[in-house]
């Protein structure tokens, strides 16, 4: 039986970057279900900063995460465009930068856009991120300040007794640890019941994304293109091809999400209602798990009541870009040393407001 001060449960990029801020601080162990760390949410990431996605109280993790990610090299400038039709309006988040474009301006942007889209902005800050080498860089700097990282080791349950927490996994292993954090994702509640805490109720949502081989050439750097009735979005991808995703989130259990075919035809369905550009084939298709809590903000911090169980669960599908600041955040509630980063008040993440 191995013995730890933190426990992290889950690999994804919420654990592995609060792994790597605490790294050399505490004994830590971070344990993953799967045979690789990111396998399920992060690894499927449609991969974009963008400053307002998540709301008002989502941003300003994402904009202090920017700093750090344009430092190391993890963005690539790519811009959005928003399309609306008459009546619809553009709603950003409040400091986000952005400039009206009329339909002129439009049609020189996407050649061949349908007639119904008469407006939009131009939000030149969105940016690409490389999520795999983000998330394999919070793992090696785990790692290289001696965080121990398991991959197949399934959390089955655990008893909370005079020495801490003792964990059982699947497989049978037993391990001890002073602290569990669960940043499990869709798993999360599921962890939380077998230590004995009361679930948030966290909702798993699939989303659906497609390859598409298209008609036309020139795609590589298209911008993102976003519905201002949040119906879709798609960017370049390649020369000949794009991602494209109907923006959909469907209700799901915590599984291997894939995606369903009646998706993938509503998906091309309205790529096909905003641009008359020939589709050619699907290149790809494949889904992945947003999890979110009941009010849709993440949940960051010791569950209500206790000093041996911290939350990092309910990314939603902005984790990768609020990770550096989210991470920061949590170690320094979780240790009780550090800083908070500037602009982020951690009230707004307390998981007891569930309580």
């Amino acid at each position: 039986m191995s013995r730890v001060e933190l426990l992290i449960v889950g690999g994804g990029i919420a654990g592995a970057s609060l792994a790597a801020a605490i790294a050399g601080r505490r004994k830590t162990l971070l344990i993953e279900a799967e045979s690789q760390p990111g396998y399920h949410s992060t690894g499927r990431s449609a991969a974009f900063w963008h400053e307002g996605y998540g709301g008002p109280l989502v941003a300003p993790l994402s904009r202090a995460s920017h700093p750090v990610l344009e430092a190391g090299g993890y963005l690539s400038p790519r811009g959005a465009i928003h399309l609306a039709r008459d009546g619809e309006e553009i709603e950003l988040v409040d400091g986000v930068t952005a400039t009206p474009i009329g339909r002129r301006e439009l049609e020189e942007r996407l050649p061949d856009l349908r007639p119904e889209w008469t407006h939009g902005a131009d939000e030149p800050s969105l940016a690409d991120i490389d999520v795999a080498r983000l998330h394999g860089d919070f793992l090696a700097a785990a790692r290289r300040a001696g965080t121990e990282i398991r991959s197949d080791a399934r959390f089955a349950s655990a008893r909370h007794g005079a020495r801490g927490w003792t964990v059982r996994l699947e497989n049978g292993e037993t391990i001890e640890a002073d602290i569990i954090v669960d940043a499990a994702g869709a798993w999360g509640d599921a962890v939380a019941r077998g230590c004995g805490v009361f679930p948030l109720g966290l909702k798993p949502k699939r989303r659906t994304m497609v390859q598409l081989r298209l008609g036309r050439t020139g795609l590589r750097h298209l911008p993102l293109v976003v519905g201002a009735d949040g119906s879709f979005y798609f960017k370049g991808e390649s020369d000949r091809s794009i991602w494209l995703s109907p923006h959909d989130e469907i209700d799901c259990e915590p599984c291997d999400a894939a995606p369903e075919e009646v998706d993938v035809a509503l998906a091309i369905h309205r790529f096909e209602s905003v641009v008359d550009w020939p589709v050619e084939a699907v290149e790809r298709r494949w889904a992945g798990l947003r999890t979110f809590t009941p009010d849709r903000v993440p949940a960051i911090g010791f569950a209500a009541g206790r000093r041996d169980f911290f939350w990092c669960v309910g990314q939603g599908g902005f984790g990768i870009q609020t990770a550096p600041a989210a991470a920061q955040m949590g170690a320094t509630l979780l240790l009780g040393e550090g800083e908070i980063p500037e602009g982020v008040d951690p009230a707004a993440y307390d998981p007891k407001r569930f309580a």
